[in-house]
């Protein structure tokens, strides 16, 4: 089994990269934010998970360790198979999912495609006991939703927005600080 990939990446779609490693290229699916760092040609490192399926052998690279654990509790629930469970990782970091799953926010998941009402129910029922109980409150899901809308409406891209998001301290609790924080950290990536 692959565990781990370190190595120049380029991008060879939208969540697709090929990181040569040692001579060899390996055609690895990842979130659309490891898709911008493989622009910036520098050197990086991925944990991994194989999928071996009768066809092929299917590699999924994450740059956080907790992502990847996140994709394998996913794909652990029957009938959401590893393309599905990379699409839920890139609506949201594990956190914010962590949250609306404990919190049965099954419309949250609904937002990505191919997965319905059903299998959103399937993936909280699933999944609730195994993440045990919420870690933070339902205000602070609240809290990350209301900013993610708010710099949506300001014209950034959903991906941008996360990506700043991810970036935003985590002791900043209030909608207004965060949106803030995001907007300084939108604005240095811009120049």
């Amino acid at each position: 089994m692959i565990g781990k990939l370190t190595g120049r990446a380029e991008p060879a779609g939208e969540r697709q990269i090929i990181m040569e490693v040692g001579g060899v290229g390996y055609l690895v699916y990842v979130l659309p934010e490891t898709t911008a760092l493989a622009n910036t040609g520098k050197e990086l490192s991925l944990f991994t998970y194989l999928v071996v399926r009768e066809d092929a052998l299917d590699l999924y690279g994450f740059v956080e360790r907790g992502e990847l654990e996140f994709f394998k509790l996913l794909v652990g629930v029957p009938g959401i198979g590893p393309k599905s469970a990379l699409a839920i990782l890139a609506l949201a970091p594990p956190a914010t999912l962590h949250q609306a799953i404990s919190s049965g926010k099954t419309d949250y998941l609904t937002r990505v495609s191919g997965i319905g009402k059903k299998s959103a129910e399937k993936i909280v029922l699933e999944l609730r006991d195994k993440l045990g109980k919420v870690a933070t409150s339902e205000e602070s899901f609240m809290i990350e939703e209301d900013t993610l809308e708010a710099l949506k409406a300001l014209g950034y891209g959903l991906r941008e927005a996360r990506e700043a998001l991810r970036e935003v301290p985590a002791e900043l609790k209030d909608t207004s600080e965060r949106i803030k924080a995001a907007l300084k950290i939108l604005s240095q990536s811009k120049r």
